[in-house]
């Protein structure tokens, strides 16, 4: 009996080996497939083969050339940019510099047309009045020398400078001034009784009668009256015309007013309203 018992327990334990051996050999046969699968993948990734490597390698192509694309078309947005900014400004160049030759081109026409009417209200100046100018020589008498008496020391004083003429008016009132003048030397006729002339007329304004004008903070004050830009105003004149104005512009000794009916500009000089050329009255501005 005890020796059956021992046989059975014999059987168990070599079973328990057997099992134990084809374990450890099983473990053993997946491990090495294992390492034998890893072999053959790193195998294929260094020969570029593994579908892992190549579908992670089409991925990342795909964001490299989406990349790509977003750059190359940032880079024409920004060229058309640059490209239209720089037509802009070159536009821009070309018509400040067209601006500014016409500008210049205009100065100096109206400078040398201002020259211009200088000299030849120079000229006109100096026919009208050049009777007056000449220098008339001093009449003198010249006495024997007597044969003792020394002989005269000739006078060495520096001869007096031409006489120069100074405007301090405008060429306006140069030009008013002148006529008047005509008037004062023109030689006047004995008039009859029965002459048209003897006739009493309407009264004449007094050519001593002055007018208050002065402009200050860019308003004119007239006749106790202040005037302004953009103010509808009667203009009349010595010889009795009323036109009618707006005053476009204020000066520093003039201003500008505009008519109404054809819309041309005119200038008028304070010294023009201050002797009474020219009246200012007020209007409607309807």
């Amino acid at each position: 009996m005890t020796t059956l018992q021992d046989t059975e327990d014999a059987s168990e334990t070599d079973l328990a080996k057997h099992d134990e051996e084809d374990y450890v050999e099983i473990k053993e046969q997946m491990y090495q497939d294992k390492l034998a699968s890893l072999k053959r993948q790193l195998q294929q990734l260094q020969e570029g083969s593994l579908q892992e490597y190549q579908k992670r390698m089409k991925k990342l192509d795909q964001q490299y050339k989406e990349r790509l694309r977003n750059a190359e078309l940032f880079l024409h947005l920004e060229t058309e940019q640059v490209e239209r900014n720089y037509i802009k400004e070159k536009k821009a160049a070309v018509k400040e510099f067209d601006d500014k030759k016409v500008e210049l081109k205009e100065n100096l026409i109206a400078e040398l047309e201002e020259k211009k009417k200088m000299i030849e209200n120079e000229k006109l100046t100096m026919e009208l009045t050049g009777d007056s100018m000449e220098v008339k020589p001093i009449m003198t008498r010249k006495l024997r020398r007597r044969p003792n008496d020394p002989v005269p020391i000739p006078d060495k004083r520096r001869k007096p400078a031409p006489a120069q003429l100074n405007y301090l008016l405008t060429d306006e009132q140069i030009m008013e001034d002148l006529r008047t003048l005509n008037k004062l030397k023109s030689p006047k006729r004995p008039v009859s009784p029965s002459s048209p002339e003897h006739v009493p007329s309407t009264p004449v304004e007094n050519p001593s009668q002055r007018y208050e004008a002065r402009i200050e903070e860019g308003k004119l004050y007239y006749d106790k009256r202040w005037y302004h830009k953009s103010q509808a105003i009667y203009l009349e004149s010595k010889d009795n015309t009323k036109i009618s104005c707006v005053i476009s512009s204020v000066g520093t000794n003039e201003i500008w007013v505009r008519k109404t009916s054809d819309s041309t500009k005119m200038r008028i000089y304070l010294g023009q309203l201050q002797r009474g050329t020219f009246v200012i009255r007020r209007r409607s501005a309807a």
